[in-house]
């Protein structure tokens, strides 16, 4: 993240962001391929129960492909969106409704501030080829207009504090707060699970404005 904060942004005109389908599926698949753990996490650590969460690849990639069978059949909204540069998919961003992040019902740092219908924004992920140029914050602002487009009045996220340091592409998947708050988000809540782990800031962007 740090290194994507000291380089210019991609001109935008460059990149393309198209909803997530069941035929696009394998365009994401390049991008997670690229490595790290979005090869076998396939973004579906948010969308199930944490007992249920596991490292089977398979598993975890049908997990995410049956939630974007549900929004080609007009069932569900899409689960994301997938950043192309050339033809060639580069990024990726979850976001969607709260409800269907399952994890974050069951979250105790997570867990919901208030009855707020929200949508949420949990993952990023950009190839590796392609860091360190700004796609990251380029993806924020897609998302923050898709959802504005679907009519969706509060967007939220649960990124990484600014004071925790430099981290591992392992855990800066959600995003860092200050990259939020470029983007217009505030902090409405900080939670730790125990007094020796960090507060995780829950942070919201009000799109009704």
């Amino acid at each position: 993240m740090t290194p994507e904060a000291r380089r210019p942004a991609p001109d935008e005109a460059t990149l393309e962001f198209e909803p997530l389908t069941g035929d696009r599926l394998a365009d994401l698949a390049e991008v997670f391929a690229d490595g790290g753990d979005a090869r076998w996490c396939w973004c579906a650590s948010f969308r199930v129960r944490g007992r249920d969460f596991g490292r089977s690849a398979e598993r975890n990639r049908a997990v995410l492909e049956r939630a974007a069978n549900r929004a080609d059949s007009g069932a569900a909204e899409p689960p994301g969106l997938v950043a192309y540069r050339g033809g060639r998919a580069v990024g990726w961003v979850s976001l969607g409704p709260r409800a269907d992040y399952v994890r974050l019902a069951h979250s105790r740092v997570l867990a919901p501030v208030d009855d707020w219908p929200v949508w949420s924004i949990v993952c990023f992920v950009v190839a590796r080829p392609e860091r360190g140029q700004g796609i990251g914050r380029a993806l924020l602002a897609a998302a923050t207009e898709f959802a504005r487009e679907r009519g969706v009045a509060t967007l939220e996220a649960y990124p990484l504090r600014d004071d925790q340091g430099r981290v591992g592409a392992a855990y800066a998947y959600c995003g860092t707060q200050a990259m939020f708050e470029r983007a217009g988000f505030r902090v409405v809540e900080a939670r730790r699970m125990n007094r020796s782990t960090a507060p995780r800031p829950i942070m919201r962007l009000d799109l009704a404005r």
